[in-house]
This record gives C-alpha cells, sequence and structure tokens, in this order.
C-alpha cells in the first residue's frame, strides 16, 4: 500500500538554548532532520510532509535540496496539531508513517519493520522499554492490544511504574488519522493537543493497535538539549566506527575518530586518532592516515602515508606519496605519485609532479611543478600582488634552493637551478643557474657595539 510520511519539525528547543532551530543541529555533520528525511527516502515513500514553524526560513535554506511538502505550524499547540497541518495533504487511501524530527538514529529497518506490523493492524506504534522512562507517556494495554498512550504529566501514579513508552511515532490509514484528528481536544495538563489521543480513539471504535520496537533504544532517542546532542553524536560515531572495521578499516581508538560525511575506502586502511573525515572522502589501499588529521572532500590514493596534525580539502594525493607531519593541502592541490610534502609546507591550487618533493617550511600557491623536483625549505611562490593572483611553472628537475621567493608570472624551465636565498622575477631557462641577491661584502675588524 501506498504511503506518505510526515515529519514533526516545528519546535523551538528552547533546552538547546540557541537560535538555530533544534532540527537543524548537527550529527556526524549533518542537520539531525537530514538523518531522518535520508532514511524515509530508503523506504519509497510517495511524499514526504514536513512540518515545520520555528526558524521556518533557516529550514527552508537548509533543507531546500530535498523534495518536501512544506507544512507551517504557526503556532506550536501540540503534537495532534502539529499532524494537523499535514492533514489537507493526506489522502484517504493512503497509510500515513508519523516520525519526530529530533531522533537521528531512527533505521531504516525499524520503519519497515514498523510498516510490516501495519499490514496486520488498522494503527502500528513504535514503542520502547526503559529502565527509566520518567517524562515519556506510558503505553496503556489490554493484553497484547494498546488501548491508550497517558502522557507523563497525566498519568497516575501506577501508569508510573509502566516501562513501555511511546516514541511518537506510528502508522495508520489516511482515513481514519483526518477523522480523528478532527476530533482531538486540549482538555489536559498541558492544555495542548496530544497525537496520541488517536490511540484511545482507535481502541475505542475497536480499531486493532499493534506495537513494534527499534532493536535498540538508542535509535529513538530524542534530543532536547546539547548534552543529549552530545550523547546521540557519541552513539552515531560508534555506529560509524564499527562499520568501518567491520569492512576491514583498523581504527587505532574508534572513540577517536569522527566521520562527519561519506568515506569511500580500499583495504588494510590504518586510521590514528583523532581523525575528522568530512564531507566526501575515498581512501585508497594499504594507506595510513596519522594522528590529529582532517580531511574533507579529498582522495587519497594507494599506499600514501599521511603523518600526523595534516589537513587536507579538495586535494588529491596520489599513489606513494607522503604528506606532513603539518602539512596543509588546501583546494586544487594536486600531489602525482611518489611526490612528497614534509611539515609546515602548505599548498593551494598546485600540482606537484611525481618524484618531486617540498619537505620544509614552504608556500606554493597557484604553481606548477614539474616530474623530480626539488623545492628548497622556505620557498614561496609569490602568487598575489595584492589585486590579483598569478601562476609560477617550475620544470621537470628543477631544484630550487633554500629561502627562495619565486615571484610569479613565474617561469622556471627543466633542471634548472635557483641559487638560496634568490628573488626570481624574470624567466629562468632550461639548465641554467640563476641567483637573485645581494653581493656578500665581509668587513675586516668589525667591532661589535658595547653597552653604554
Amino acid at each position: 500500500m501506498a504511503f506518505s510520511v510526515v515529519v514533526l519539525a516545528a519546535g523551538k528547543g528552547t533546552r538547546m538554548k540557541s537560535s538555530l532551530p533544534k532540527v537543524l543541529h548537527p550529527i556526524g555533520g549533518k542537520p539531525m532532520v537530514q538523518h531522518i528525511i535520508d532514511t524515509v527516502n530508503k523506504l519509497g515513500a510517495t511524499n514526504i510532509h514536513l512540518v515545520y514553524g520555528h526558524g521556518r526560513e533557516q529550514l527552508q535554506n537548509k533543507l531546500s535540496h530535498n523534495d518536501l511538502s512544506w507544512c507551517l505550524q504557526d503556532k506550536q499547540l501540540g503534537t495532534g496539531h502539529a499532524v494537523q497541518q499535514a492533514a489537507p495533504y493526506i489522502q484517504d487511501n493512503e497509510d500515513v508513517l508519523i516520525l519526530v524530527g529530533d531522533a537521528p538514529l531512527i533505521k531504516e529497518s525499524t520503519l519497515q519493520q514498523l510498516i510490516a506490523v501495519k499490514k496486520d493492524a488498522d494503527l502500528a506504534l513504535l514503542t520502547v522499554e526503559l529502565d527509566d522512562p520518567t517524562g515519556m507517556g506510558r503505553i496503556i494495554r489490554q493484553g497484547s492490544q494498546v488501548t491508550a498512550i497517558v502522557e507523563h504529566k497525566d498519568a497516575s501514579e501506577q501508569q508510573h511504574q509502566i516501562k513501555e513508552t511511546n516514541t511518537g511515532m506510528m502508522i495508520m490509514g489516511g482515513k481514519d488519522l483526518k477523522r480523528w484528528l478532527s476530533a482531538l481536544n486540549n482538555n489536559n495538563a498541558q492544555g495542548e493537543f496530544y497525537l496520541t489521543d488517536v490511540i484511545e480513539m482507535a481502541a475505542k471504535e475497536g480499531k486493532s493497535i499493534h506495537a513494534s520496537q527499534p532493536s535498540s533504544a538508542i535509535e529513538v532517542e530524542g534530543i532536547n538539549n546539547r548534552v543529549q546532542l552530545a550523547s546521540i553524536e557519541r552513539a552515531y560515531q560508534d555506529e560509524q566506527a564499527k562499520a568501518l572495521m567491520m569492512r576491514g578499516v583498523s581504527l587505532l581508538d574508534p572513540a577517536r575518530f569522527d566521520l562527519r560525511g561519506e568515506l569511500e575506502i580500499g583495504q588494510d586502511i590504518t586510521i590514528d586518532v583523532n581523525v575528522i573525515v568530512e564531507g566526501k572522502v575515498k581512501i585508497g589501499s594499504n594507506t595510513t592516515i596519522g594522528a590529529n588529521c582532517i580531511l574533507i572532500d579529498c582522495e587519497i590514493a594507494e599506499n600514501a602515508v599521511i603523518h600526523a596534525n595534516c589537513i587536507i580539502e579538495q586535494a588529491k594525493v596520489g599513489e606513494h606519496c607522503s604528506v606532513g607531519p603539518y602539512a596543509r593541502l588546501r583546494p586544487g592541490t594536486v600531489m602525482k605519485e611518489k611526490s612528497r610534502v614534509g611539515n609546515f609546507v602548505e599548498m593551494k591550487k598546485t600540482t606537484l609532479g611525481k618524484g618531486s618533493k617540498a619537505n620544509h617550511l614552504s608556500y606554493l600557491g597557484d604553481t606548477e611543478v614539474g616530474e623530480g623536483a626539488n623545492i628548497g625549505a622556505g620557498t614561496i611562490t609569490c602568487n598575489y600582488d595584492g589585486v590579483n593572483k598569478f601562476k609560477t611553472i617550475i620544470g621537470d628537475g628543477a631544484f630550487i634552493g633554500s629561502n627562495s621567493a619565486l615571484v610569479a608570472p613565474a617561469n622556471i624551465g627543466a633542471n634548472a637551478t635557483v641559487g638560496a636565498g634568490s628573488v626570481v622575477t624574470k624567466e629562468v631557462n632550461d639548465n641554467e643557474l640563476a641567483i637573485a641577491r645581494a653581493k656578500q661584502r665581509n668587513v675586516s675588524n668589525w667591532q661589535r657595539p658595547t653597552k653604554k
């Protein structure tokens, strides 16, 4: 049977103490509600109705790439009132899966199971057993049949002893849902329209109400404050780390690894502690990533070694390359096979040719380096005149002496040599030696200054 999804995402999240709507706070580098949308898309829903309210412009800007039906809840008057905003878009002959926007770890398999349970019932809800159910709505049963959900503040002392709780997630027929929504009232301790009241309405009509449970309580744990946000982040990262290790990645400390995007991997990869992966990253086989590295939207080929404390962003590292420690590869950088950069080297929009090396304390910006070249310590390609950027070309086999400044636009020929300490402003042809520095002068009998 066709089904649509309603995602409740209108709340302010007051306890987050933030100007950012609660559902936009990130888990694994992605808004928590985006995790839910991505999971729902795998289910093949006909429509996704997002109920939004607080921070509406921020939500629409951040989630604009999704195919969503936007349902505005101008005033937040409860979960039942929230779903009422989607009612005009719900078809009588479809099932409607209702999800909360602050439980980002819900699994596709759990929702598939809930949908399957609904096939043998009029209504199915997702419940969870908690050791401490304080604050949660309690599931009321008569035998195996669910008859009601009582909110914590409205529950009796006896009902407070119930461990089975409501997750806020359920599925039912569209026609039934709209009828029950129209009959809701706010005669309760909170003065709100509770979606949970539809359970009691369904029971009174003699509808069959079945429950399903997730494989783990963490799947349905909601986020209301920064402590819970951090807890869910750790649970998410633990899940990602375990998945990577099962695929053959060696994480030297899984608790100190963060995946905030997508990681494509080869075999026999070793990742040291405190590595952060953001965006789309590809790491080839037999590659080692040292401690404290940040990898952002980059590609690292097979047999590369990334030493500790490197940042690689929108760059490509070739096979058998060596990077760092303490190197920074900025957007547009390409390292060809067997090239290497060492400590405190920064490259931006630069190609370092096969077998070339810049081992120490250098900046290469807007530069094309050929094969087998050596860039000495302290070399700078001066690519910016304060207004425009210019390119430097360094030929195959060139040797750039230490502490040299190549003022772009510059062209250093194949097998050319630049003497240490030079400031090069003119073209250097193939096989030439360029020396551009003041002539040394030694002063005999020099008297050092003395204190007066």
